[in-house]
C-alpha cells in the first residue's frame, strides 16, 4: 500500500509524516533523522536566532533531502525568516499569530508556506495569505495551542471542508503518537500528520534524558493545559494560547488561581525562579500531548518514521477489512 498524498507529492517525501518544529527539541540532528526516514524534518527555530541557526541548520541542510524550518509567528521578525531562508529550506512554517507579514517573503523565495492553525478564524486567515499547507492543531497537542479550541478529531475535518475548494493540503496535529493516529488523520481527510511529543522521545531530540524518561513514563491523565506556567516564568506568550504539559509542582501549588492574578503575583514568580535556580523543578516545563501514554521507548527518529509508516499501512488495511475481518466494498 502506498501512503502517497497531495502533501508527499508537494514536498517530495515518502511518508506523510512531519516533525513538529518544537523549540528546544527539534534541532538539526532530529530534523535530519526524520528526513532520512522519509518524512519531513522541521527545525524549531522559534525567533530565527542567528547563532542557533548557524549551528543546527547545516546539519539537516547538507543531506540533500527535503526539510523545513518553523517559527513562532508572534516572536520572529522578517530578518529572522530571511536568515533561515539563506540555508535553503524547502518549507517554512508559522505557528501562533498572523502569518501575513511573512507570506510574500517565503513565496518570493520559492518555498512552501505552511501555516499552523488552532481555530477556524486562523484557518481562514491562512487561506487569505496563500498558505500552501495548513496544519490543523487540536487541543490534544502537547506544548502551546488554543485556549478555547477543539480536539483534533472534530477540528481536522472542519478545516478539510473549509479548504476543499482551494485544494490546500491539511496536516493533522494533536495527540498523534503512532501509526493508528496517522491513519486516523488520513481517514479524516487530512494529507498527513504533524507529530511532536512522540519525536521528543527519540535519541536525536535536543532534550535532557530526564525529559525523555518523563515522557516514556507518563500517562495522558498526567497532562494539563494551562497558561499558569507561562505567567510564573514570565514568558510573553499571547494570552489566547495555553500549553499542555506534564504535571508540575507549581501547577498544583496554584491550582484554582486565575492566570491574571499569577501574572501580578511577584512573590509567586520569585518562588518559581528560586526553585528553578535550586534545581527543584526542570529548566523548562515538559511539553506533552494526550498521546503520551502510547510512547514506550526511545528509538532513533529515522527508525521511528519508518515504524509509523508501517503502522499506518497496517491500520488502514485493518480498517478496510471492517470489524469482521473482511475487505469492505
Amino acid at each position: 500500500m502506498t501512503l502517497a498524498t497531495v502533501f508527499t507529492e508537494l514536498l517530495g517525501v515518502r511518508h506523510p509524516i512531519v516533525l513538529a518544529p518544537m523549540g528546544g527539541s527539534a534541532g538539526g540532528a532530529l530534523a535530519a533523522a526524520v528526513s532520512r526516514g522519509g518524512g519531513l524534518g522541521m527545525l524549531g527555530s522559534g525567533d530565527g536566532d542567528a547563532e542557533w541557526l548557524a549551528r543546527e541548520a547545516p546539519i539537516v541542510a547538507g543531506q540533500g533531502l527535503p526539510w523545513g524550518v518553523g517559527f513562532l509567528t508572534w516572536r520572529v521578525d522578517v530578518q529572522g525568516v530571511e536568515r533561515a531562508l539563506e540555508y535553503d529550506p524547502d518549507a517554512v512554517m508559522f505557528s501562533f499569530g498572523d502569518p501575513g507579514p511573512f507570506a510574500d517573503v517565503v513565496h518570493d523565495a520559492g518555498k512552501t508556506l505552511i501555516v499552523q492553525v488552532t481555530g477556524m478564524d486562523e484557518a481562514r486567515r491562512a487561506l487569505d495569505v496563500g498558505a500552501d499547507v495548513i496544519v490543523a492543531q487540536g487541543t490534544d497537542a502537547g506544548g502551546h495551542g488554543a485556549r478555547h479550541g477543539r480536539g483534533t478529531l472534530p477540528f481536522v475535518p472542519a478545516v478539510v471542508d473549509l479548504v476543499q475548494g482551494a485544494q490546500v493540503p491539511v496536516l493533522a496535529a494533536g495527540g498523534i503518537a503512532d501509526g493508528r493516529g496517522v491513519a486516523a488523520a488520513l481517514a479524516l481527510g487530512a494529507d498527513g500528520a504533524l507529530i511532536g511529543t512522540r519525536f521528543q522521545a527519540t535519541r536525536e531530540a535536543l532534550v535532557d534524558p530526564d525529559v525523555r524518561n518523563a515522557i516514556v513514563d507518563a500517562k495522558a491523565e498526567d497532562t494539563r493545559r494551562s497558561g499558569m506556567l507561562d505567567r510564573l516564568r514570565r514568558s510573553p506568550w499571547p494570552a489566547r494560547y495555553t500549553a499542555r504539559t506534564l504535571a508540575h509542582p507549581h501547577l498544583d501549588r496554584h491550582r484554582g488561581r486565575e492566570e491574571g492574578d499569577i501574572a501580578r503575583d511577584r512573590r509567586a514568580q520569585r518562588d518559581y525562579q528560586r526553585d528553578l535556580d535550586q534545581g527543584a523543578i526542570p529548566a523548562m516545563p515538559v511539553w506533552a500531548g494526550e498521546g503520551v501514554d502510547l510512547i514506550r521507548d526511545v528509538p532513533s527518529a529515522e527508525e521511528l518514521v519508518r515504524t509509523l509508516a508501517a503502522e499506518t499501512e497496517t491500520a488502514l488495511v485493518r480498517a478496510a477489512r471492517g470489524p469482521r475481518g473482511r475487505m469492505v466494498g
